[in-house]
């Protein structure tokens, strides 16, 4: 039996299929357009390659509670012509299939949980940097849900003084994505980040934001492990400065001190999925072992 996965995101949207050990079989990417676009290429490639149940990693945010009219619609979103979209319902509508939804951190720690880096654990992080930031949490084994669902990209961070950058947050102008996402190192310093050489000073200033917001997840969420993903991650030069940079933040608090110096190399860790981690979340959304249907 085949299962349907999908990992909508801010540029492009992967459709695959798997099977029930998590093994995908297929999967393409299209480019995330407007809605009506996105969804017909969506529903083209899934009548072309039948599933039994369908699971979805969206980027948000998104409606997640089951009580409301809106459940699975696209909210507050910058992509202007996704707002309001129920993207949950417009693929129920279509494929008339069974159809679950997460937003697509969630569905990454959960994947990452079940087949990667965050096997074993009760309480993990997944943090994506890209076109946007975000974060997905599992606690209990279970991603968090509440209000809405947590927005990790938007939480503040003391601007260095030598940055001179507003930030590009549409909401909140210098939050976290305001200054550290993809779009925002680009509008920085007038070139994408994939271009940027691994001596840049730009990769100083990425890793000092991201190494603020990391600490303050530390003290809030107390993860066994924190998994950092996206394209920004891409950088190999990265990682090991947020390492060293989120030492520095702790300041020796935590009690873990070997954790989170000696041994911060096996705490703050790439996915172990990979690219696919997001993908691969959805497949986990859609098996029937890990029913999440409310």
């Amino acid at each position: 039996m085949f299962y349907g996965a999908i990992e909508a995101g801010g540029t492009k949207v992967l459709c695959g299929v798997g099977l029930q050990t998590g093994e995908l079989v297929d999967h393409v990417s299209i480019p995330t357009r407007g809605p009506t676009e996105t969804i017909r290429d969506i529903v083209t490639y899934f009548r072309s390659h039948p599933v039994s149940r369908l699971g979805v990693a969206s980027f948000g945010p998104l409606d997640l509670d089951p009580r409301h009219a809106t459940y699975g619609s696209i909210t507050n979103t910058p992509k202007i012509a996704w707002r309001g979209v129920n993207f949950l319902q417009s693929l129920k509508n279509a494929l008339q299939l069974t159809v679950f939804i997460d937003t697509d951190v969630n569905a990454a720690i959960l994947a990452e949980y079940a087949w990667g880096a965050a096997a074993h654990l009760t309480t993990a992080l997944y943090v994506t940097i890209g076109t946007g930031i975000g974060g997905g949490v599992l606690v209990d084994r279970r991603p968090v849900h509440g209000l809405m669902h947590p927005e990790m990209g938007h939480i503040g961070i003391r601007k260095d003084s030598s940055d001179a950058f507003p930030g590009i947050c549409a909401t909140h102008v210098d939050c976290l994505e305001g200054l550290a996402s993809g779009p925002a190192i680009a509008a920085r310093w007038q070139v994408s980040s994939q271009d940027l050489p691994s001596d840049h000073p730009a990769w100083a200033l990425e890793a000092n934001y991201l190494a603020q917001a990391i600490a303050t997840y530390i003290y809030v969420l107390s993860p066994q492990r924190i998994i950092l993903g996206g394209g920004v991650m891409q950088q190999t030069a990265l990682l090991p400065a947020i390492r060293r940079a989120v030492a520095s933040n702790l300041n020796g608090y935590i009690a873990r001190r070997e954790l989170l110096t000696e041994e911060i190399d096996h705490y703050i860790v790439p996915p172990q999925l990979g690219q696919l981690a997001g993908l691969r979340g959805g497949l986990w959304l859609a098996l029937p072992s890990m029913d999440m249907e409310p």
